[in-house]
């Protein structure tokens, strides 16, 4: 009986450990800032998470972007993100630091296309959790839309649209949008590289004004299931960050 007990447990490690071979390359949101229109699948927790430095004038900030993704099923994930730690350094204004806010969220991967685009809505609602000197006013949601299109082989396209329900430091509510287009270029089955157009707000100048960042980056699996990525960012105008660096780590279990 343990002998059976025991080749019954070998042979289900195997048919696991055969499930997960045969799956596709993990399918990160990071680096670039257009999300992925792909969940994880279900019941698969994938943490996506990164060291970041971000230069503004004489400012420098440094945070660690996270991000944990949970398949609620196939067309399904719950989303939690945060920046994580975050430190500012500003010589004239001294430094603040604390633990940022939460986003939570949820992706629903579409499962027809249109006009051979592969697409995902992504609706979140980032809450006033950090710490004090970090924490933003209220609770903001945003709606994204995803679409990736495969121009040949190695070539894809990816545009990212939404808007944000946001709160400036007056406590005045207002609406921005959101867009972002990607190329991306995949080098061989485990490196890729991208360069994209990037505005996570699209504002009136009361309301913070428009920030806009030309991105490029390159990612390297290491298996099907652990991912290497750096991303550089340089503002396109004077309500970006000059220069931002990050480093990620993403791995799926």
């Amino acid at each position: 009986m343990k002998t059976d007990v025991l080749a019954s447990c070998l042979m289900l490690l195997a048919f696991a450990d055969l499930a997960h071979a045969q799956d596709e390359p993990i399918a990160t949101d990071r680096p670039d800032f257009v999300e992925s229109s792909l969940t994880v699948g279900e019941r698969r927790l994938q943490v996506e998470t990164s060291v970041a430095w971000e230069r503004d004038g004489d400012a420098d900030a440094y945070t660690t972007p996270t991000l944990f993704r949970y398949g609620l099923g196939q067309a399904w994930e719950l989303r939690l993100e945060t920046d994580g730690w975050q430190s500012i350094d500003a010589p004239r204004g001294g430094g603040i630091s604390g633990v940022s806010d939460m986003s939570l969220g949820l992706k629903y991967h579409v499962a027809s296309e249109l006009g051979g685009a592969s697409l995902a809505w992504l609706l979140h609602v980032d809450l006033p959790s950090g710490a004090r000197e970090v924490r933003g006013d209220g609770a903001r949601p945003s709606l994204r839309l995803v679409a990736e299109w495969e121009l040949s082989d190695s070539v894809s396209l990816g545009m990212m649209p939404g808007v944000i329900y946001d709160q400036g430091d007056d406590g005045r509510r207002y609406s921005a949008g959101i867009f972002g287009v990607v190329v991306g270029k995949a080098w061989s089955d485990r490196s890729r590289s991208f360069v994209e157009l990037a505005l996570p707000q699209i504002a009136h100048a009361d309301d913070g004004g428009t920030v806009a960042l030309l991105d490029i980056g390159a990612a390297w699996l290491l298996s099907q299931d652990v991912q290497l990525d750096v991303v550089y960012s340089r503002g396109l105008n004077d309500r970006s960050p000059d220069h931002a660096l990050g480093a990620g780590l993403s791995i799926r279990f």
